[in-house]
């Protein structure tokens, strides 16, 4: 049976923290719009901050959804669920804020993460609502290990070329929503003089 808890305390926060994945949806306000939903998994990318916070760094990828919502409204919910040893989900309910490369406090928050190659945010997440439900019908699963492609992968890129990389394709969400727009445009764009 589903329990709803007043805070992610001792044994919740080593549920959550002990899963090398997790799920992470939003959606847009009003009727229309895709609800999205993100899977975690780069190991070392989230941290609980305290009994009613939790963060994950924010890696650079094809999309920019989860930041789109959060412009658009702070609703967030991330869900961690046992895949093995005793069935269990848990589901953090809050608004969440994001933190960008940017951002003053980026660093401070970054420090916090193992694993910060491809960076381009920290979500922070104010979690009001925490609950847990039984997880009988989730299968049991053998975690055979990383893939560790993602962050090397946008090391090779580099800074410039992550910061490429999302002026193509994280601008805006599927929906048309403002998603991942602070990239500065490239230095020989910027010193072009404007035409009259």
């Amino acid at each position: 049976m589903g329990k709803v808890h007043e805070r992610i305390d001792g044994r919740l926060r080593a549920f959550v923290e002990a899963q090398p994945m997790f799920f992470v949806a939003t959606a847009p306000s009003g009727p229309d719009g895709h609800v999205n939903l993100s899977p975690k998994g780069v190991a070392g990318t989230f941290v609980v901050l305290d009994e009613h916070r939790v963060a994950y760094l924010d890696l650079t990828a094809s999309g920019a959804e989860t930041i789109a919502h959060l412009r658009d409204n702070g609703r967030i919910t991330l869900m961690f669920c046992a895949f093995q040893g005793p069935p269990n989900i848990v589901r953090l309910y809050g608004r969440g804020r994001f933190v960008t490369v940017y951002d003053e406090g980026f660093d401070e928050l970054a420090a916090l993460f193992g694993e910060t190659r491809g960076a381009r945010a920290v979500i922070v997440v104010d979690v009001d609502r925490v609950s847990d439900s039984c997880g009988y019908g989730v299968p049991l699963m053998t975690l055979e290990g990383e893939r560790d492609l993602l962050p090397p992968h946008l090391e090779r890129k580099g800074v410039d070329g992550q910061a490429a990389y999302r002026r193509r394709k994280n601008r805006t969400s599927i929906d048309g929503l403002p998603a991942f727009d602070m990239d500065p445009a490239p230095s020989a764009e910027r010193s072009l003089p404007s035409s009259t």
